[in-house]
């Protein structure tokens, strides 16, 4: 029998949960530049549903297929809001959380930011970064993207926007902060402290801001691992993830 069902739901696509009708305790999954089409969120989210959650990976970047992993340009944040709202109203789900990594943990503490600053309806009731930036990024575009020292590597052109909120990008520029201070839900930040690609004192810096604003947040640092965990800190990991989320929204009666 399948403990895990693929579960689709009106306007969010497919879906993972346990069997039953729930409500389950619900996480949205928001995937980094590799794009909704490698996978990636679609494991995390099987992992979270056998432990009890309804998972939603939330594809957002634009455009992108197998080979090519899409771009994250002038992406709406207000459409990660609305599935937000539409996760809520279904009768399948409990209370809500927000998960990402890499330049999906920045799209999720700035979503997050700017719902609590505009007092947008529906912040998520827990929000889990991991290998976040503490500032916003610039676009990636999945077609250009290079290692460093190809020859065809080139830096970020500021002049491109990764996102927009309701319709504009002015207020969210390149190496401005992203003030996740404004939140004042159960929040998680992890990093790796040999991260080679997003550096580990982004989080530092997030958690130094967040504690002078007397906010609490968890904050685990994996002392032997790069961007993405491995072997048994993987389990770790996701042992400490999952804990988290079960305390922040419960578990369904």
């Amino acid at each position: 029998m399948l403990r895990i069902i693929n579960r689709p739901l009106p306007g969010l696509g497919h879906c993972y949960s346990p069997l039953g009708e729930g409500p389950f305790p619900t996480v949205m999954v928001l995937h980094g530049s590799e794009g909704a089409w490698s996978g990636y969120s679609y494991l995390s989210a099987a992992i979270l549903a056998a432990h009890g959650f309804l998972a939603v990976p939330f594809g957002y970047s634009v455009g992108g297929n197998a080979w090519n992993a899409g771009d994250i340009l002038n992406v709406p944040l207000d459409r990660t809001a609305e599935a937000l709202a539409t996760l809520r109203a279904l009768p399948v789900s409990g209370k809500v959380g927000l998960y990402g990594v890499s330049r999906g943990a920045e799209h999720a503490l700035l979503v997050t930011a700017l719902m609590a600053r505009d007092k947008v309806p529906g912040l998520p009731d827990a929000v889990a970064a991991h290998a976040a930036s503490d500032v916003i990024c610039g676009a990636f575009i999945g077609a250009n993207w290079r290692d460093s020292g190809d020859p065809g590597w080139q830096s970020w052109d500021p002049a491109q926007r990764a996102w927009t909120w309701r319709g504009v990008s002015d207020d969210l520029l390149p190496t401005m902060p992203i003030e996740i201070e404004r939140y004042e839900g159960p929040l998680l930040l992890t990093h790796g402290m040999k991260d080679t690609m997003w550096s580990v004192s982004m989080t530092q810096r997030l958690e130094a801001r967040l504690r002078q604003h007397g906010r609490t947040p968890e904050v685990h640092f994996l002392s032997e691992q790069d961007h993405n965990p491995m072997g048994e800190d993987e389990n770790s990991y996701n042992r400490c993830l999952i804990d988290f989320f079960h305390r922040a929204l419960g578990m369904a009666g």
